[in-house]
């Protein structure tokens, strides 16, 4: 028996909550079992997004949440790994394109599985990210193994209270990241595996400071 890997054609689902005059971008990546949904009303809470254009994209591999209709989605597993985050990149550089102005700074922002797309795109993607927001998750190992992968500023979140993202990961994620030459704003937050209000604030802070620079 043998394992054949088909490429193929399939589409994803992106919402897009444009700016008149955005003078930045923020691509926003969810959690396992959320959707684009989910994902954009965090976005929106950040103060100051009036200004700015949203996209949420939706992991490509969707199914019901338990028995309900709730449709949810996931990013990848371990299975075809490297193919899946190929194809998770070349999805992220299509919203990209299809939304995002070129002359506007763009931002990613990723929280618990959709850290390690947030950063995936930030750094491997068409359009180098000026700023990747981590909330909940961290950093891809392979990115840190990549001598060629180039960091932009980077906000690591984390709750106090997190049982997934320990402050073990977090304390490896900016050593990694330190050993690379890039200088992670860690921000406590007192909460457990969420996006708070407070996590909004630091965000809402680290992009307006490197968009208006």
């Amino acid at each position: 028996m043998k394992t054949l890997s088909i490429a193929t054609t399939i589409h994803g689902r992106v919402l897009v909550r444009e700016a008149a005059d955005p003078v930045a971008v923020i691509v926003g990546f969810h959690g396992y079992m959320e959707n684009a949904e989910i994902h954009m009303e965090r976005l929106e809470t950040l103060p100051g997004s009036e200004r700015w254009t949203l996209i949420s994209v939706q992991g490509l591999h969707r199914f019901y949440k338990g028995r309900t209709q709730e449709v949810i989605a996931g990013w990848m597993t371990r299975q075809d790994r490297d193919e899946m985050i190929a194809d998770n990149i070349e999805y992220a550089n299509g919203a990209i394109e299809a939304a995002a102005p070129l002359d506007v700074p763009v931002f990613t922002a990723g929280f618990s599985q959709g850290v390690a797309m947030a950063f995936r795109a930030g750094v491997r993607g068409l359009r180098r990210a000026s700023g990747i927001i981590a909330v909940g998750g961290d950093v891809p190992p392979e990115l840190l193994a990549d001598p060629s992968a180039e960091f932009p500023a980077v906000l690591l979140a984390r709750g106090e209270t997190d049982e997934w993202y320990t402050t073990e990961k977090l304390n490896a994620d900016i050593a990694g990241l330190g050993a690379r030459g890039v200088h992670p704003l860690p921000f406590l937050h007192p909460g457990g595996h969420d996006w708070t209000a407070d996590v909004a604030d630091a965000a809402a802070r680290f992009i307006q400071k490197l968009a208006e620079a």
